[in-house]
């Protein structure tokens, strides 16, 4: 390129080349600030045409199999007008840049400018040996059109990899229209238009492709979380889902109560993301306490340990009756005795059992029934400190060892079953988050007597937290990443999910007023997954009906939003919902004219 002459078209815009660079800087300026793929692939194919008035012209994209893929076809005269912005594929198989022996492919024209990163300006192509033109001249055949003149450039992104090829046919006279040449003094235009474009089109690969890793890692996390406890099932995946479907009714919603709801594509994508992202938070919460599945589990279930002692007294009882019959006593009364004696203890473990199970309400007086029981005790001669965990290791150096043997209670509340809360458990009430949930004192209590006395189900007070406890994570977590601009609001969409309309929900105890829409709707995703999912071994699935009564009675209460409840049963969603994922003995009638309006 002669550099004082572009330098002298650009001071002298009025000049025909001066117009051009002014155009191509105007074009550089606008390719950069594109984003739509499909947009920005036409816009440089086009305005490739319009430089050196071709009258047809083809973009293709390299991809992973060293293929050259069609992207862009343009024919002004045949009104050919294929991919882009058109919405019709290009359906045209892809071009090999090297052959099946792993040469480079030097007989097709776009390809060699592929491989060898330079410019190919061909007069005439009927008059060419060096290239195969037999797929162009049989289109020619069959279409009455004649393809003439070729200019090919490859896009070079700016560490000077080829990423595709621009490809243009048929200059033409602006006066006359005939076919011409490519000039040589616009091959240093077309080129440095290609540069832009490669470098454009480069970034936006690279942010695609970075969306597309983004995407997939998440999908990766929330597919871990359901599979790490068969309690959740799918259900990291279903609830974007639902949170997607029921957005969607609010945005197309004719409702005065919606009228000033609508998503943006950039919105939705951070609700997308926030809703795979609603419980990351999980990763943190122990399985054992997730899956809790009786009271006196934890990593096992301690009922073993308890029928083991229970097996101590038994023989205890049998080498005591042993002994007071050496010592002369009665066979008979000792053999009743100690027959009584088996079978109570026998009916007391059975009792500790059930009590174990949780399946059903702990009365006052089968809570007082087990500590009756746990008064019994039994005598131990081996030291509890060996062969135990550095962790309980440190909960038993609280108090000394006591001398052996040692008489223990068939079941206690021990102080080294206390785990201490400290460090990051704890929760200061000032916290930056805004966090105001109820703290328990410990982190836990494995106290057999306390986990036994549970009122209902198998969780204390402390297991709960620590459930709960995953939305805090959840928030702690996404709040430390450095989200865009235009995903910023991820973390108050996918934190909020727990709330009650009426601020009696965790862990911000916000109100309705303090929610978003987004945050709200996954608030009702959220529990209507939960109560139709048909995955989880602990209960069975709920029907339809049923699980939209339930959520009635959780509209009543301000436990979610009315509004919105109401749009999720008009506009079908449940419905819609229902019979993609329940199972079909679920889904049944459901009259809505019951929870709506009034």
């Amino acid at each position: 390129m002669n550099t004082k002459n572009t330098t002298d078209d650009i001071a002298n815009p009025d000049s025909e080349n001066g117009n051009e660079y002014r155009r191509l800087i105007e074009l550089g300026i606008a390719l950069s600030a594109e984003l739509d793929h499909d947009k920005l692939m036409e816009s440089i194919l086009l305005a490739a045409k319009e430089f050196c008035n071709a009258d047809a012209g083809t973009l293709y994209l390299i991809t992973d199999q060293n293929e050259l893929c069609f992207q862009i076809i343009r024919n002004d005269s045949l009104d050919i007008a294929m991919g882009g912005t058109t919405g019709k594929p290009v359906d045209l198989p892809a071009v090999s840049i090297f052959g099946e022996n792993g040469e480079p492919n030097l007989h097709n024209v776009s390809a060699a400018a592929a491989v060898t990163g330079n410019t190919i300006n061909i007069r005439d192509a009927y008059a060419s040996n060096r290239y195969d033109f037999s797929g162009t001249k049989k289109f020619d055949e069959q279409t009455g059109y004649k393809s003439q003149s070729f200019l090919t450039v490859p896009l070079k992104n700016h560490e000077g990899d080829v990423i595709g090829v621009l490809q243009l046919l048929n200059a033409q006279d602006k006066e006359t229209g005939e076919v011409i040449d490519f000039t040589e003094e616009i091959e240093p235009l077309i080129e440095a238009l290609a540069s832009q474009a490669a470098v454009s089109l480069n970034n936006q690969m690279l942010l695609q492709a970075q969306k597309e890793l983004l995407d997939a890692f998440i999908e990766l996390i929330a597919g871990a979380i359901d599979a790490k406890s068969a309690y959740t099932g799918g259900h990291c995946q279903r609830v974007p889902e639902l949170t997607n479907m029921l957005a969607k009714a609010a945005c197309e919603s004719d409702d005065p109560r919606f009228k000033e709801f609508d998503l943006t594509d950039e919105e939705w994508y951070e609700l997308h993301i926030a809703g795979w992202l609603h419980d990351c938070g999980k990763v943190t919460t122990p399985e054992y306490v997730v899956d809790k599945a009786t009271k006196l589990e934890t990593i096992y279930d301690r009922i073993h340990e308890v029928r083991m002692r229970f097996e101590v007294l038994k023989r205890d009882a049998e080498i005591e009756m042993l002994k007071e019959i050496i010592d002369g006593g009665d066979v008979t009364e000792l053999g009743i005795a100690f027959e009584q004696r088996l079978q109570q203890l026998d009916d007391d473990f059975a009792f500790i059992g059930e009590c174990n199970v949780g399946g059903e309400f702990m009365a006052d007086e089968k809570v007082e029934r087990m500590q009756e029981i746990a008064k019994e005790t039994w005598s131990r001669t081996l030291s509890d400190r060996i062969g135990i965990s550095y962790e309980e290791a440190r909960r038993k150096e609280r108090e000394e060892e006591p001398s052996l043997p040692v008489v223990e209670k068939l079941l206690d509340d021990r102080y080294d079953h206390i785990v201490i809360r400290e460090g990051n458990d704890l929760m200061p009430a000032d916290n930056k988050w805004g966090f105001s949930m109820p703290v328990p004192e410990h982190k836990f209590n494995l106290g057999e007597v306390y986990n036994l006395g549970i009122g209902r189900g198998t969780l204390t007070e402390e297991d709960r937290y620590k459930i709960n406890d995953h939305i805090v994570q959840t928030i702690v977590m996404l709040e430390a990443l450095p989200f865009p601009k235009h995903l910023k609001r991820v973390p108050e969409y996918a934190g909020g999910h727990h709330e009650k309309m009426d601020g009696g929900g965790y862990p911000r105890g916000l109100k309705k007023e303090d929610m978003s829409m987004p945050a709200r709707i996954m608030a009702i995703a959220d529990i209507f997954e939960a109560l139709t999912a048909a995955d989880r071994p602990y209960k069975a699935p709920k029907k339809l009906s049923e699980s939209v009564k339930i959520m009635s009675f959780m509209k009543k209460d301000q436990h979610i939003d009315d509004d919105l409840f109401e749009l999720f049963l008009t506009s079908g969603v449940h419905k819609e919902y229902a019979e993609k994922h329940l199972l079909p003995e679920q889904v049944d009638e459901v009259d809505i004219s019951e929870y709506v309006g009034g």
